[in-house]
């Protein structure tokens, strides 16, 4: 009996020696997401919004609507207009979320539940023996696992981080030669608007000194 009680007193460090520990911000609201906002920022100086509720998404809305309503709109407009409504990139930030999510769930252990039984007359204690050895098996035989299961979904989280900064920056590289392209374009028209006005009032002034016979005496 004496050494069933020493067997249940040492039970609780057996099992907690094969936890592993969560890495930190796995749990935070948003988690990872934070890497990617300010990397992103320094590189575009603009604002990237992970957007998690309603709330989120009717702030964006009005910023928007204050950045764009009666407004010229600039390259940095433009820039800060597409990280706020693309959605192939609030697919990219959910990313970093469910791999956080798999880290959390790969570096939790299930809690071992101990359900002890009479199995056999006259020795009530080996239900114990065999629920305790049971529990404590299935523990160690999934440390070693666990930890490898850990490095990998850790190494996924970390791939998702870096995968939405290229996102992110890709898309802000495309908008603003976008904006580019389509200010060359407006000039462009503008500058063969104007050309066609100056080709219609000369074409104009030849016919009316034709009529007067100006233009042949210049001739």
């Amino acid at each position: 009996m004496a050494f069933l009680k020493m067997t249940i007193a040492a039970l609780p460090f057996a099992l907690g020696a094969c936890a592993a520990t969560i890495p930190a911000g796995i749990t935070t609201p948003g988690a990872g997401f934070g890497l990617v906002a300010s990397k992103t920022q320094v590189a575009t100086g603009k604002r990237s919004v992970w957007l998690q509720n309603a709330s989120q998404a009717q702030q964006v809305a009005r910023d928007v609507h204050a950045m764009t309503h009666r407004k010229t709109i600039s390259a940095d407009t433009a820039v800060q207009v597409a990280l706020f409504n693309n959605r192939g990139l609030q697919a990219s930030y959910a990313a970093i979320g469910l791999s956080a999510a798999e880290v959390w769930q790969q570096a939790t252990p299930e809690n071992p539940i101990v359900s002890v039984g009479l199995l056999g007359i006259g020795a009530p204690e080996l239900g114990l023996f065999r629920a305790l050895e049971s529990v404590v098996a299935v523990n160690l035989l999934d440390a070693p696992t666990r930890k490898r299961r850990v490095a990998v979904a850790q190494a996924d989280y970390q791939r998702a981080q870096m995968q939405a900064v290229v996102d992110t920056l890709s898309l802000a590289a495309q908008t603003r030669t976008a904006w580019i392209d389509a200010v060359a374009a407006f000039e462009t028209v503008a500058l063969l608007n104007e050309a066609s006005k100056t080709a219609d009032a000369s074409s104009e002034l030849a016919a009316r000194l034709g009529q007067t016979g100006a233009l042949n005496r210049a001739g």
